[in-house]
């Protein structure tokens, strides 16, 4: 039972008594597995683009006059790629990890920054570096988010993961009038830090690159969090008996993506960025699954107009044959007027393109053919833990996967009248995630919002498209950074 003090804690969250009760009930039933019928691979579900192919594409983003976005969630914090210095700290002990850094120290962008920080005296104690390096009176690394920490070293100066991004949308995502805009989600007690640093390095950029920057920032809103229940399903309570509410993963963003008004928008994580000698195959690949974004839009707004003035059995079957082709959507079993409705609803969906990389082993989603609730079948993004890995179909789908889900995505939210489509209206509520928790020492149940990529986007109309590995540049640990792709120099 909600007491009137939960209702007033609600009422300034934002948060409706509804929603409570649905989270709960999410708890005390979970989540369904996501029943795949196969893995998405070249020539089933995944597109190889040739490269006249590419080319054309290319072109058409090119000359292309609309507007354009580049959307970055931002707001993750460094601290777990510092997790083996962290326990170098506590324990005295160093392990390959920590050796791994000592061994490169000097081939980090940061080594400089770091070199005038500590003392004579310090430099010859190898824990006073880590210190200097993660500590609040140091360069402050361990309490910084990733976005903020220098990334790659030139020889006129070192860039943050956020400069990065800045060079990297000035190449690809600068519209006719020479403006690129982007906008990162952050925390709220890391925003200022992003705002000083592009007030720092604004017009250095612009200046270099020959553009005018349009920059946003948004957190993440307190109305996605959602509910922590203790180990009997029933409401967690702080110390002070108020409910306790946890962000809500970075599905909880579709809320920020929605406010986006752009033809198209870009996504990409911070930490996925290439310095300058790799950054080619980049630029030209987010330019081919733009084109291809653009291709496939127009293509949707013709079909659908067709069905709007009525169209013959053989148009129907050509409509139905493109969203098979381009979609891998199979329809369900239905007739007559129905059928027209059907092809219609599949159509008028907000498109996504999403370049996927070959599997070399990196944890994360991956793309699959599901079958949805009405019986159809369509790509979905999927991570482990919403396949059932007891099963032993679903198992020999997962383990016949051969590629992996970057977060390389181009999107469209325009319908073919030029409006909006409203984000939420197609998430699939039955994706999300349950994990457990701790908080002042007591287990609890976390509750994530189906993912960004994946059940927040599970009715979209999506494709997926090969890209190159050198495309996916990912920093998850520190010593990352001392791999070649990331060693400008």
């Amino acid at each position: 039972m909600l007491t009137l003090f939960d209702h007033r804690q609600l009422q300034e969250l934002g948060i409706t008594v509804e929603q409570v009760e649905q989270q709960l009930n999410r708890f005390r039933q979970g989540f369904p597995f996501l029943p795949i019928t196969a893995p998405a691979t070249p020539g089933n579900g995944i597109i190889q683009f040739s490269k006249e192919e590419q080319a054309l594409l290319l072109q058409r983003f090119d000359q292309w006059g609309g507007s354009r976005l580049k959307f970055v969630p931002a707001s993750g914090a460094a601290t777990r790629m510092f997790k083996a210095l962290f326990e170098y700290l506590e324990t005295g002990k160093k392990g390959s990890d920590v050796d791994e850094f000592f061994a490169g120290l000097k081939d980090f962008a940061f080594y400089e920054d770091l070199r005038k920080i500590i003392t004579k005296d310090a430099a010859e104690d190898d824990s006073e570096w880590v210190k200097a390096l993660l500590d609040v009176d140091g360069l402050n690394y361990g309490n910084l988010p990733k976005g903020l920490l220098k990334f790659h070293a030139y020889p006129d100066g070192a860039r943050t993961a956020f400069e990065e991004h800045l060079v990297e949308a000035a190449l690809y995502a600068k519209d006719s009038a020479g403006v690129a805009r982007l906008h990162f989600t952050v925390s709220p007690e890391h925003r200022k830090g992003f705002e000083a640093l592009l007030d720092e390095v604004q017009q250095r950029y612009e200046q270099a690159y020959g553009v005018k920057y349009e920059v946003s920032f948004s957190e993440q809103k307190k109305a996605t969090d959602t509910i922590a229940v203790d180990l009997q399903n029933e409401p967690f309570r702080n110390a002070d008996g108020s409910l306790l509410f946890r962000p809500g993963g970075h599905g909880a963003l579709l809320e920020n993506l929605n406010e986006m008004q752009e033809d198209i928008v870009f996504i990409k994580n911070i930490d996925n960025i290439t310095p300058d000698k790799l950054r080619a195959d980049t630029i030209h690949w987010k330019k081919v699954l733009a084109g291809y974004l653009l291709q496939l839009r127009e293509q949707i707004a013709k079909y659908i107009r067709e069905l709007e003035k009525g169209c013959s059995d053989i148009k129907l079957k050509e409509i139905a044959q493109f969203l098979e082709k381009e979609f891998c959507i199979t329809l369900p079993e239905v007739k007559g007027e129905e059928y027209a409705r059907t092809l219609y609803a599949k159509l008028n969906r907000p498109i996504r393109v999403c370049g996927m990389v070959k599997n070399e082993g990196e944890p994360g989603g991956g793309p699959f053919i599901a079958r949805n609730a009405d019986g159809s079948l369509s790509l979905q993004i999927a991570e482990s833990v919403q396949i059932d890995l007891q099963d032993p179909e679903a198992q020999r789908h997962f383990k016949a996967a051969t590629h992996f889900n970057p977060v390389d995505l181009v999107c469209s939210f325009r319908d073919y009248h030029g409006g909006r489509y409203l984000l939420p209206d197609f998430r699939d509520l039955a994706t999300g995630f349950i994990s457990q928790k701790s908080k002042d020492g007591r287990l609890l149940k976390a509750l994530e919002l189906p993912g960004l990529w994946n059940g927040a986007m599970s009715n979209w109309n999506t494709v997926f498209v090969e890209v190159p590995l050198i495309t996916f540049n990912p920093v998850k640990t520190i010593n990352d950074l001392l791999r070649k792709e990331h060693q400008e120099m």
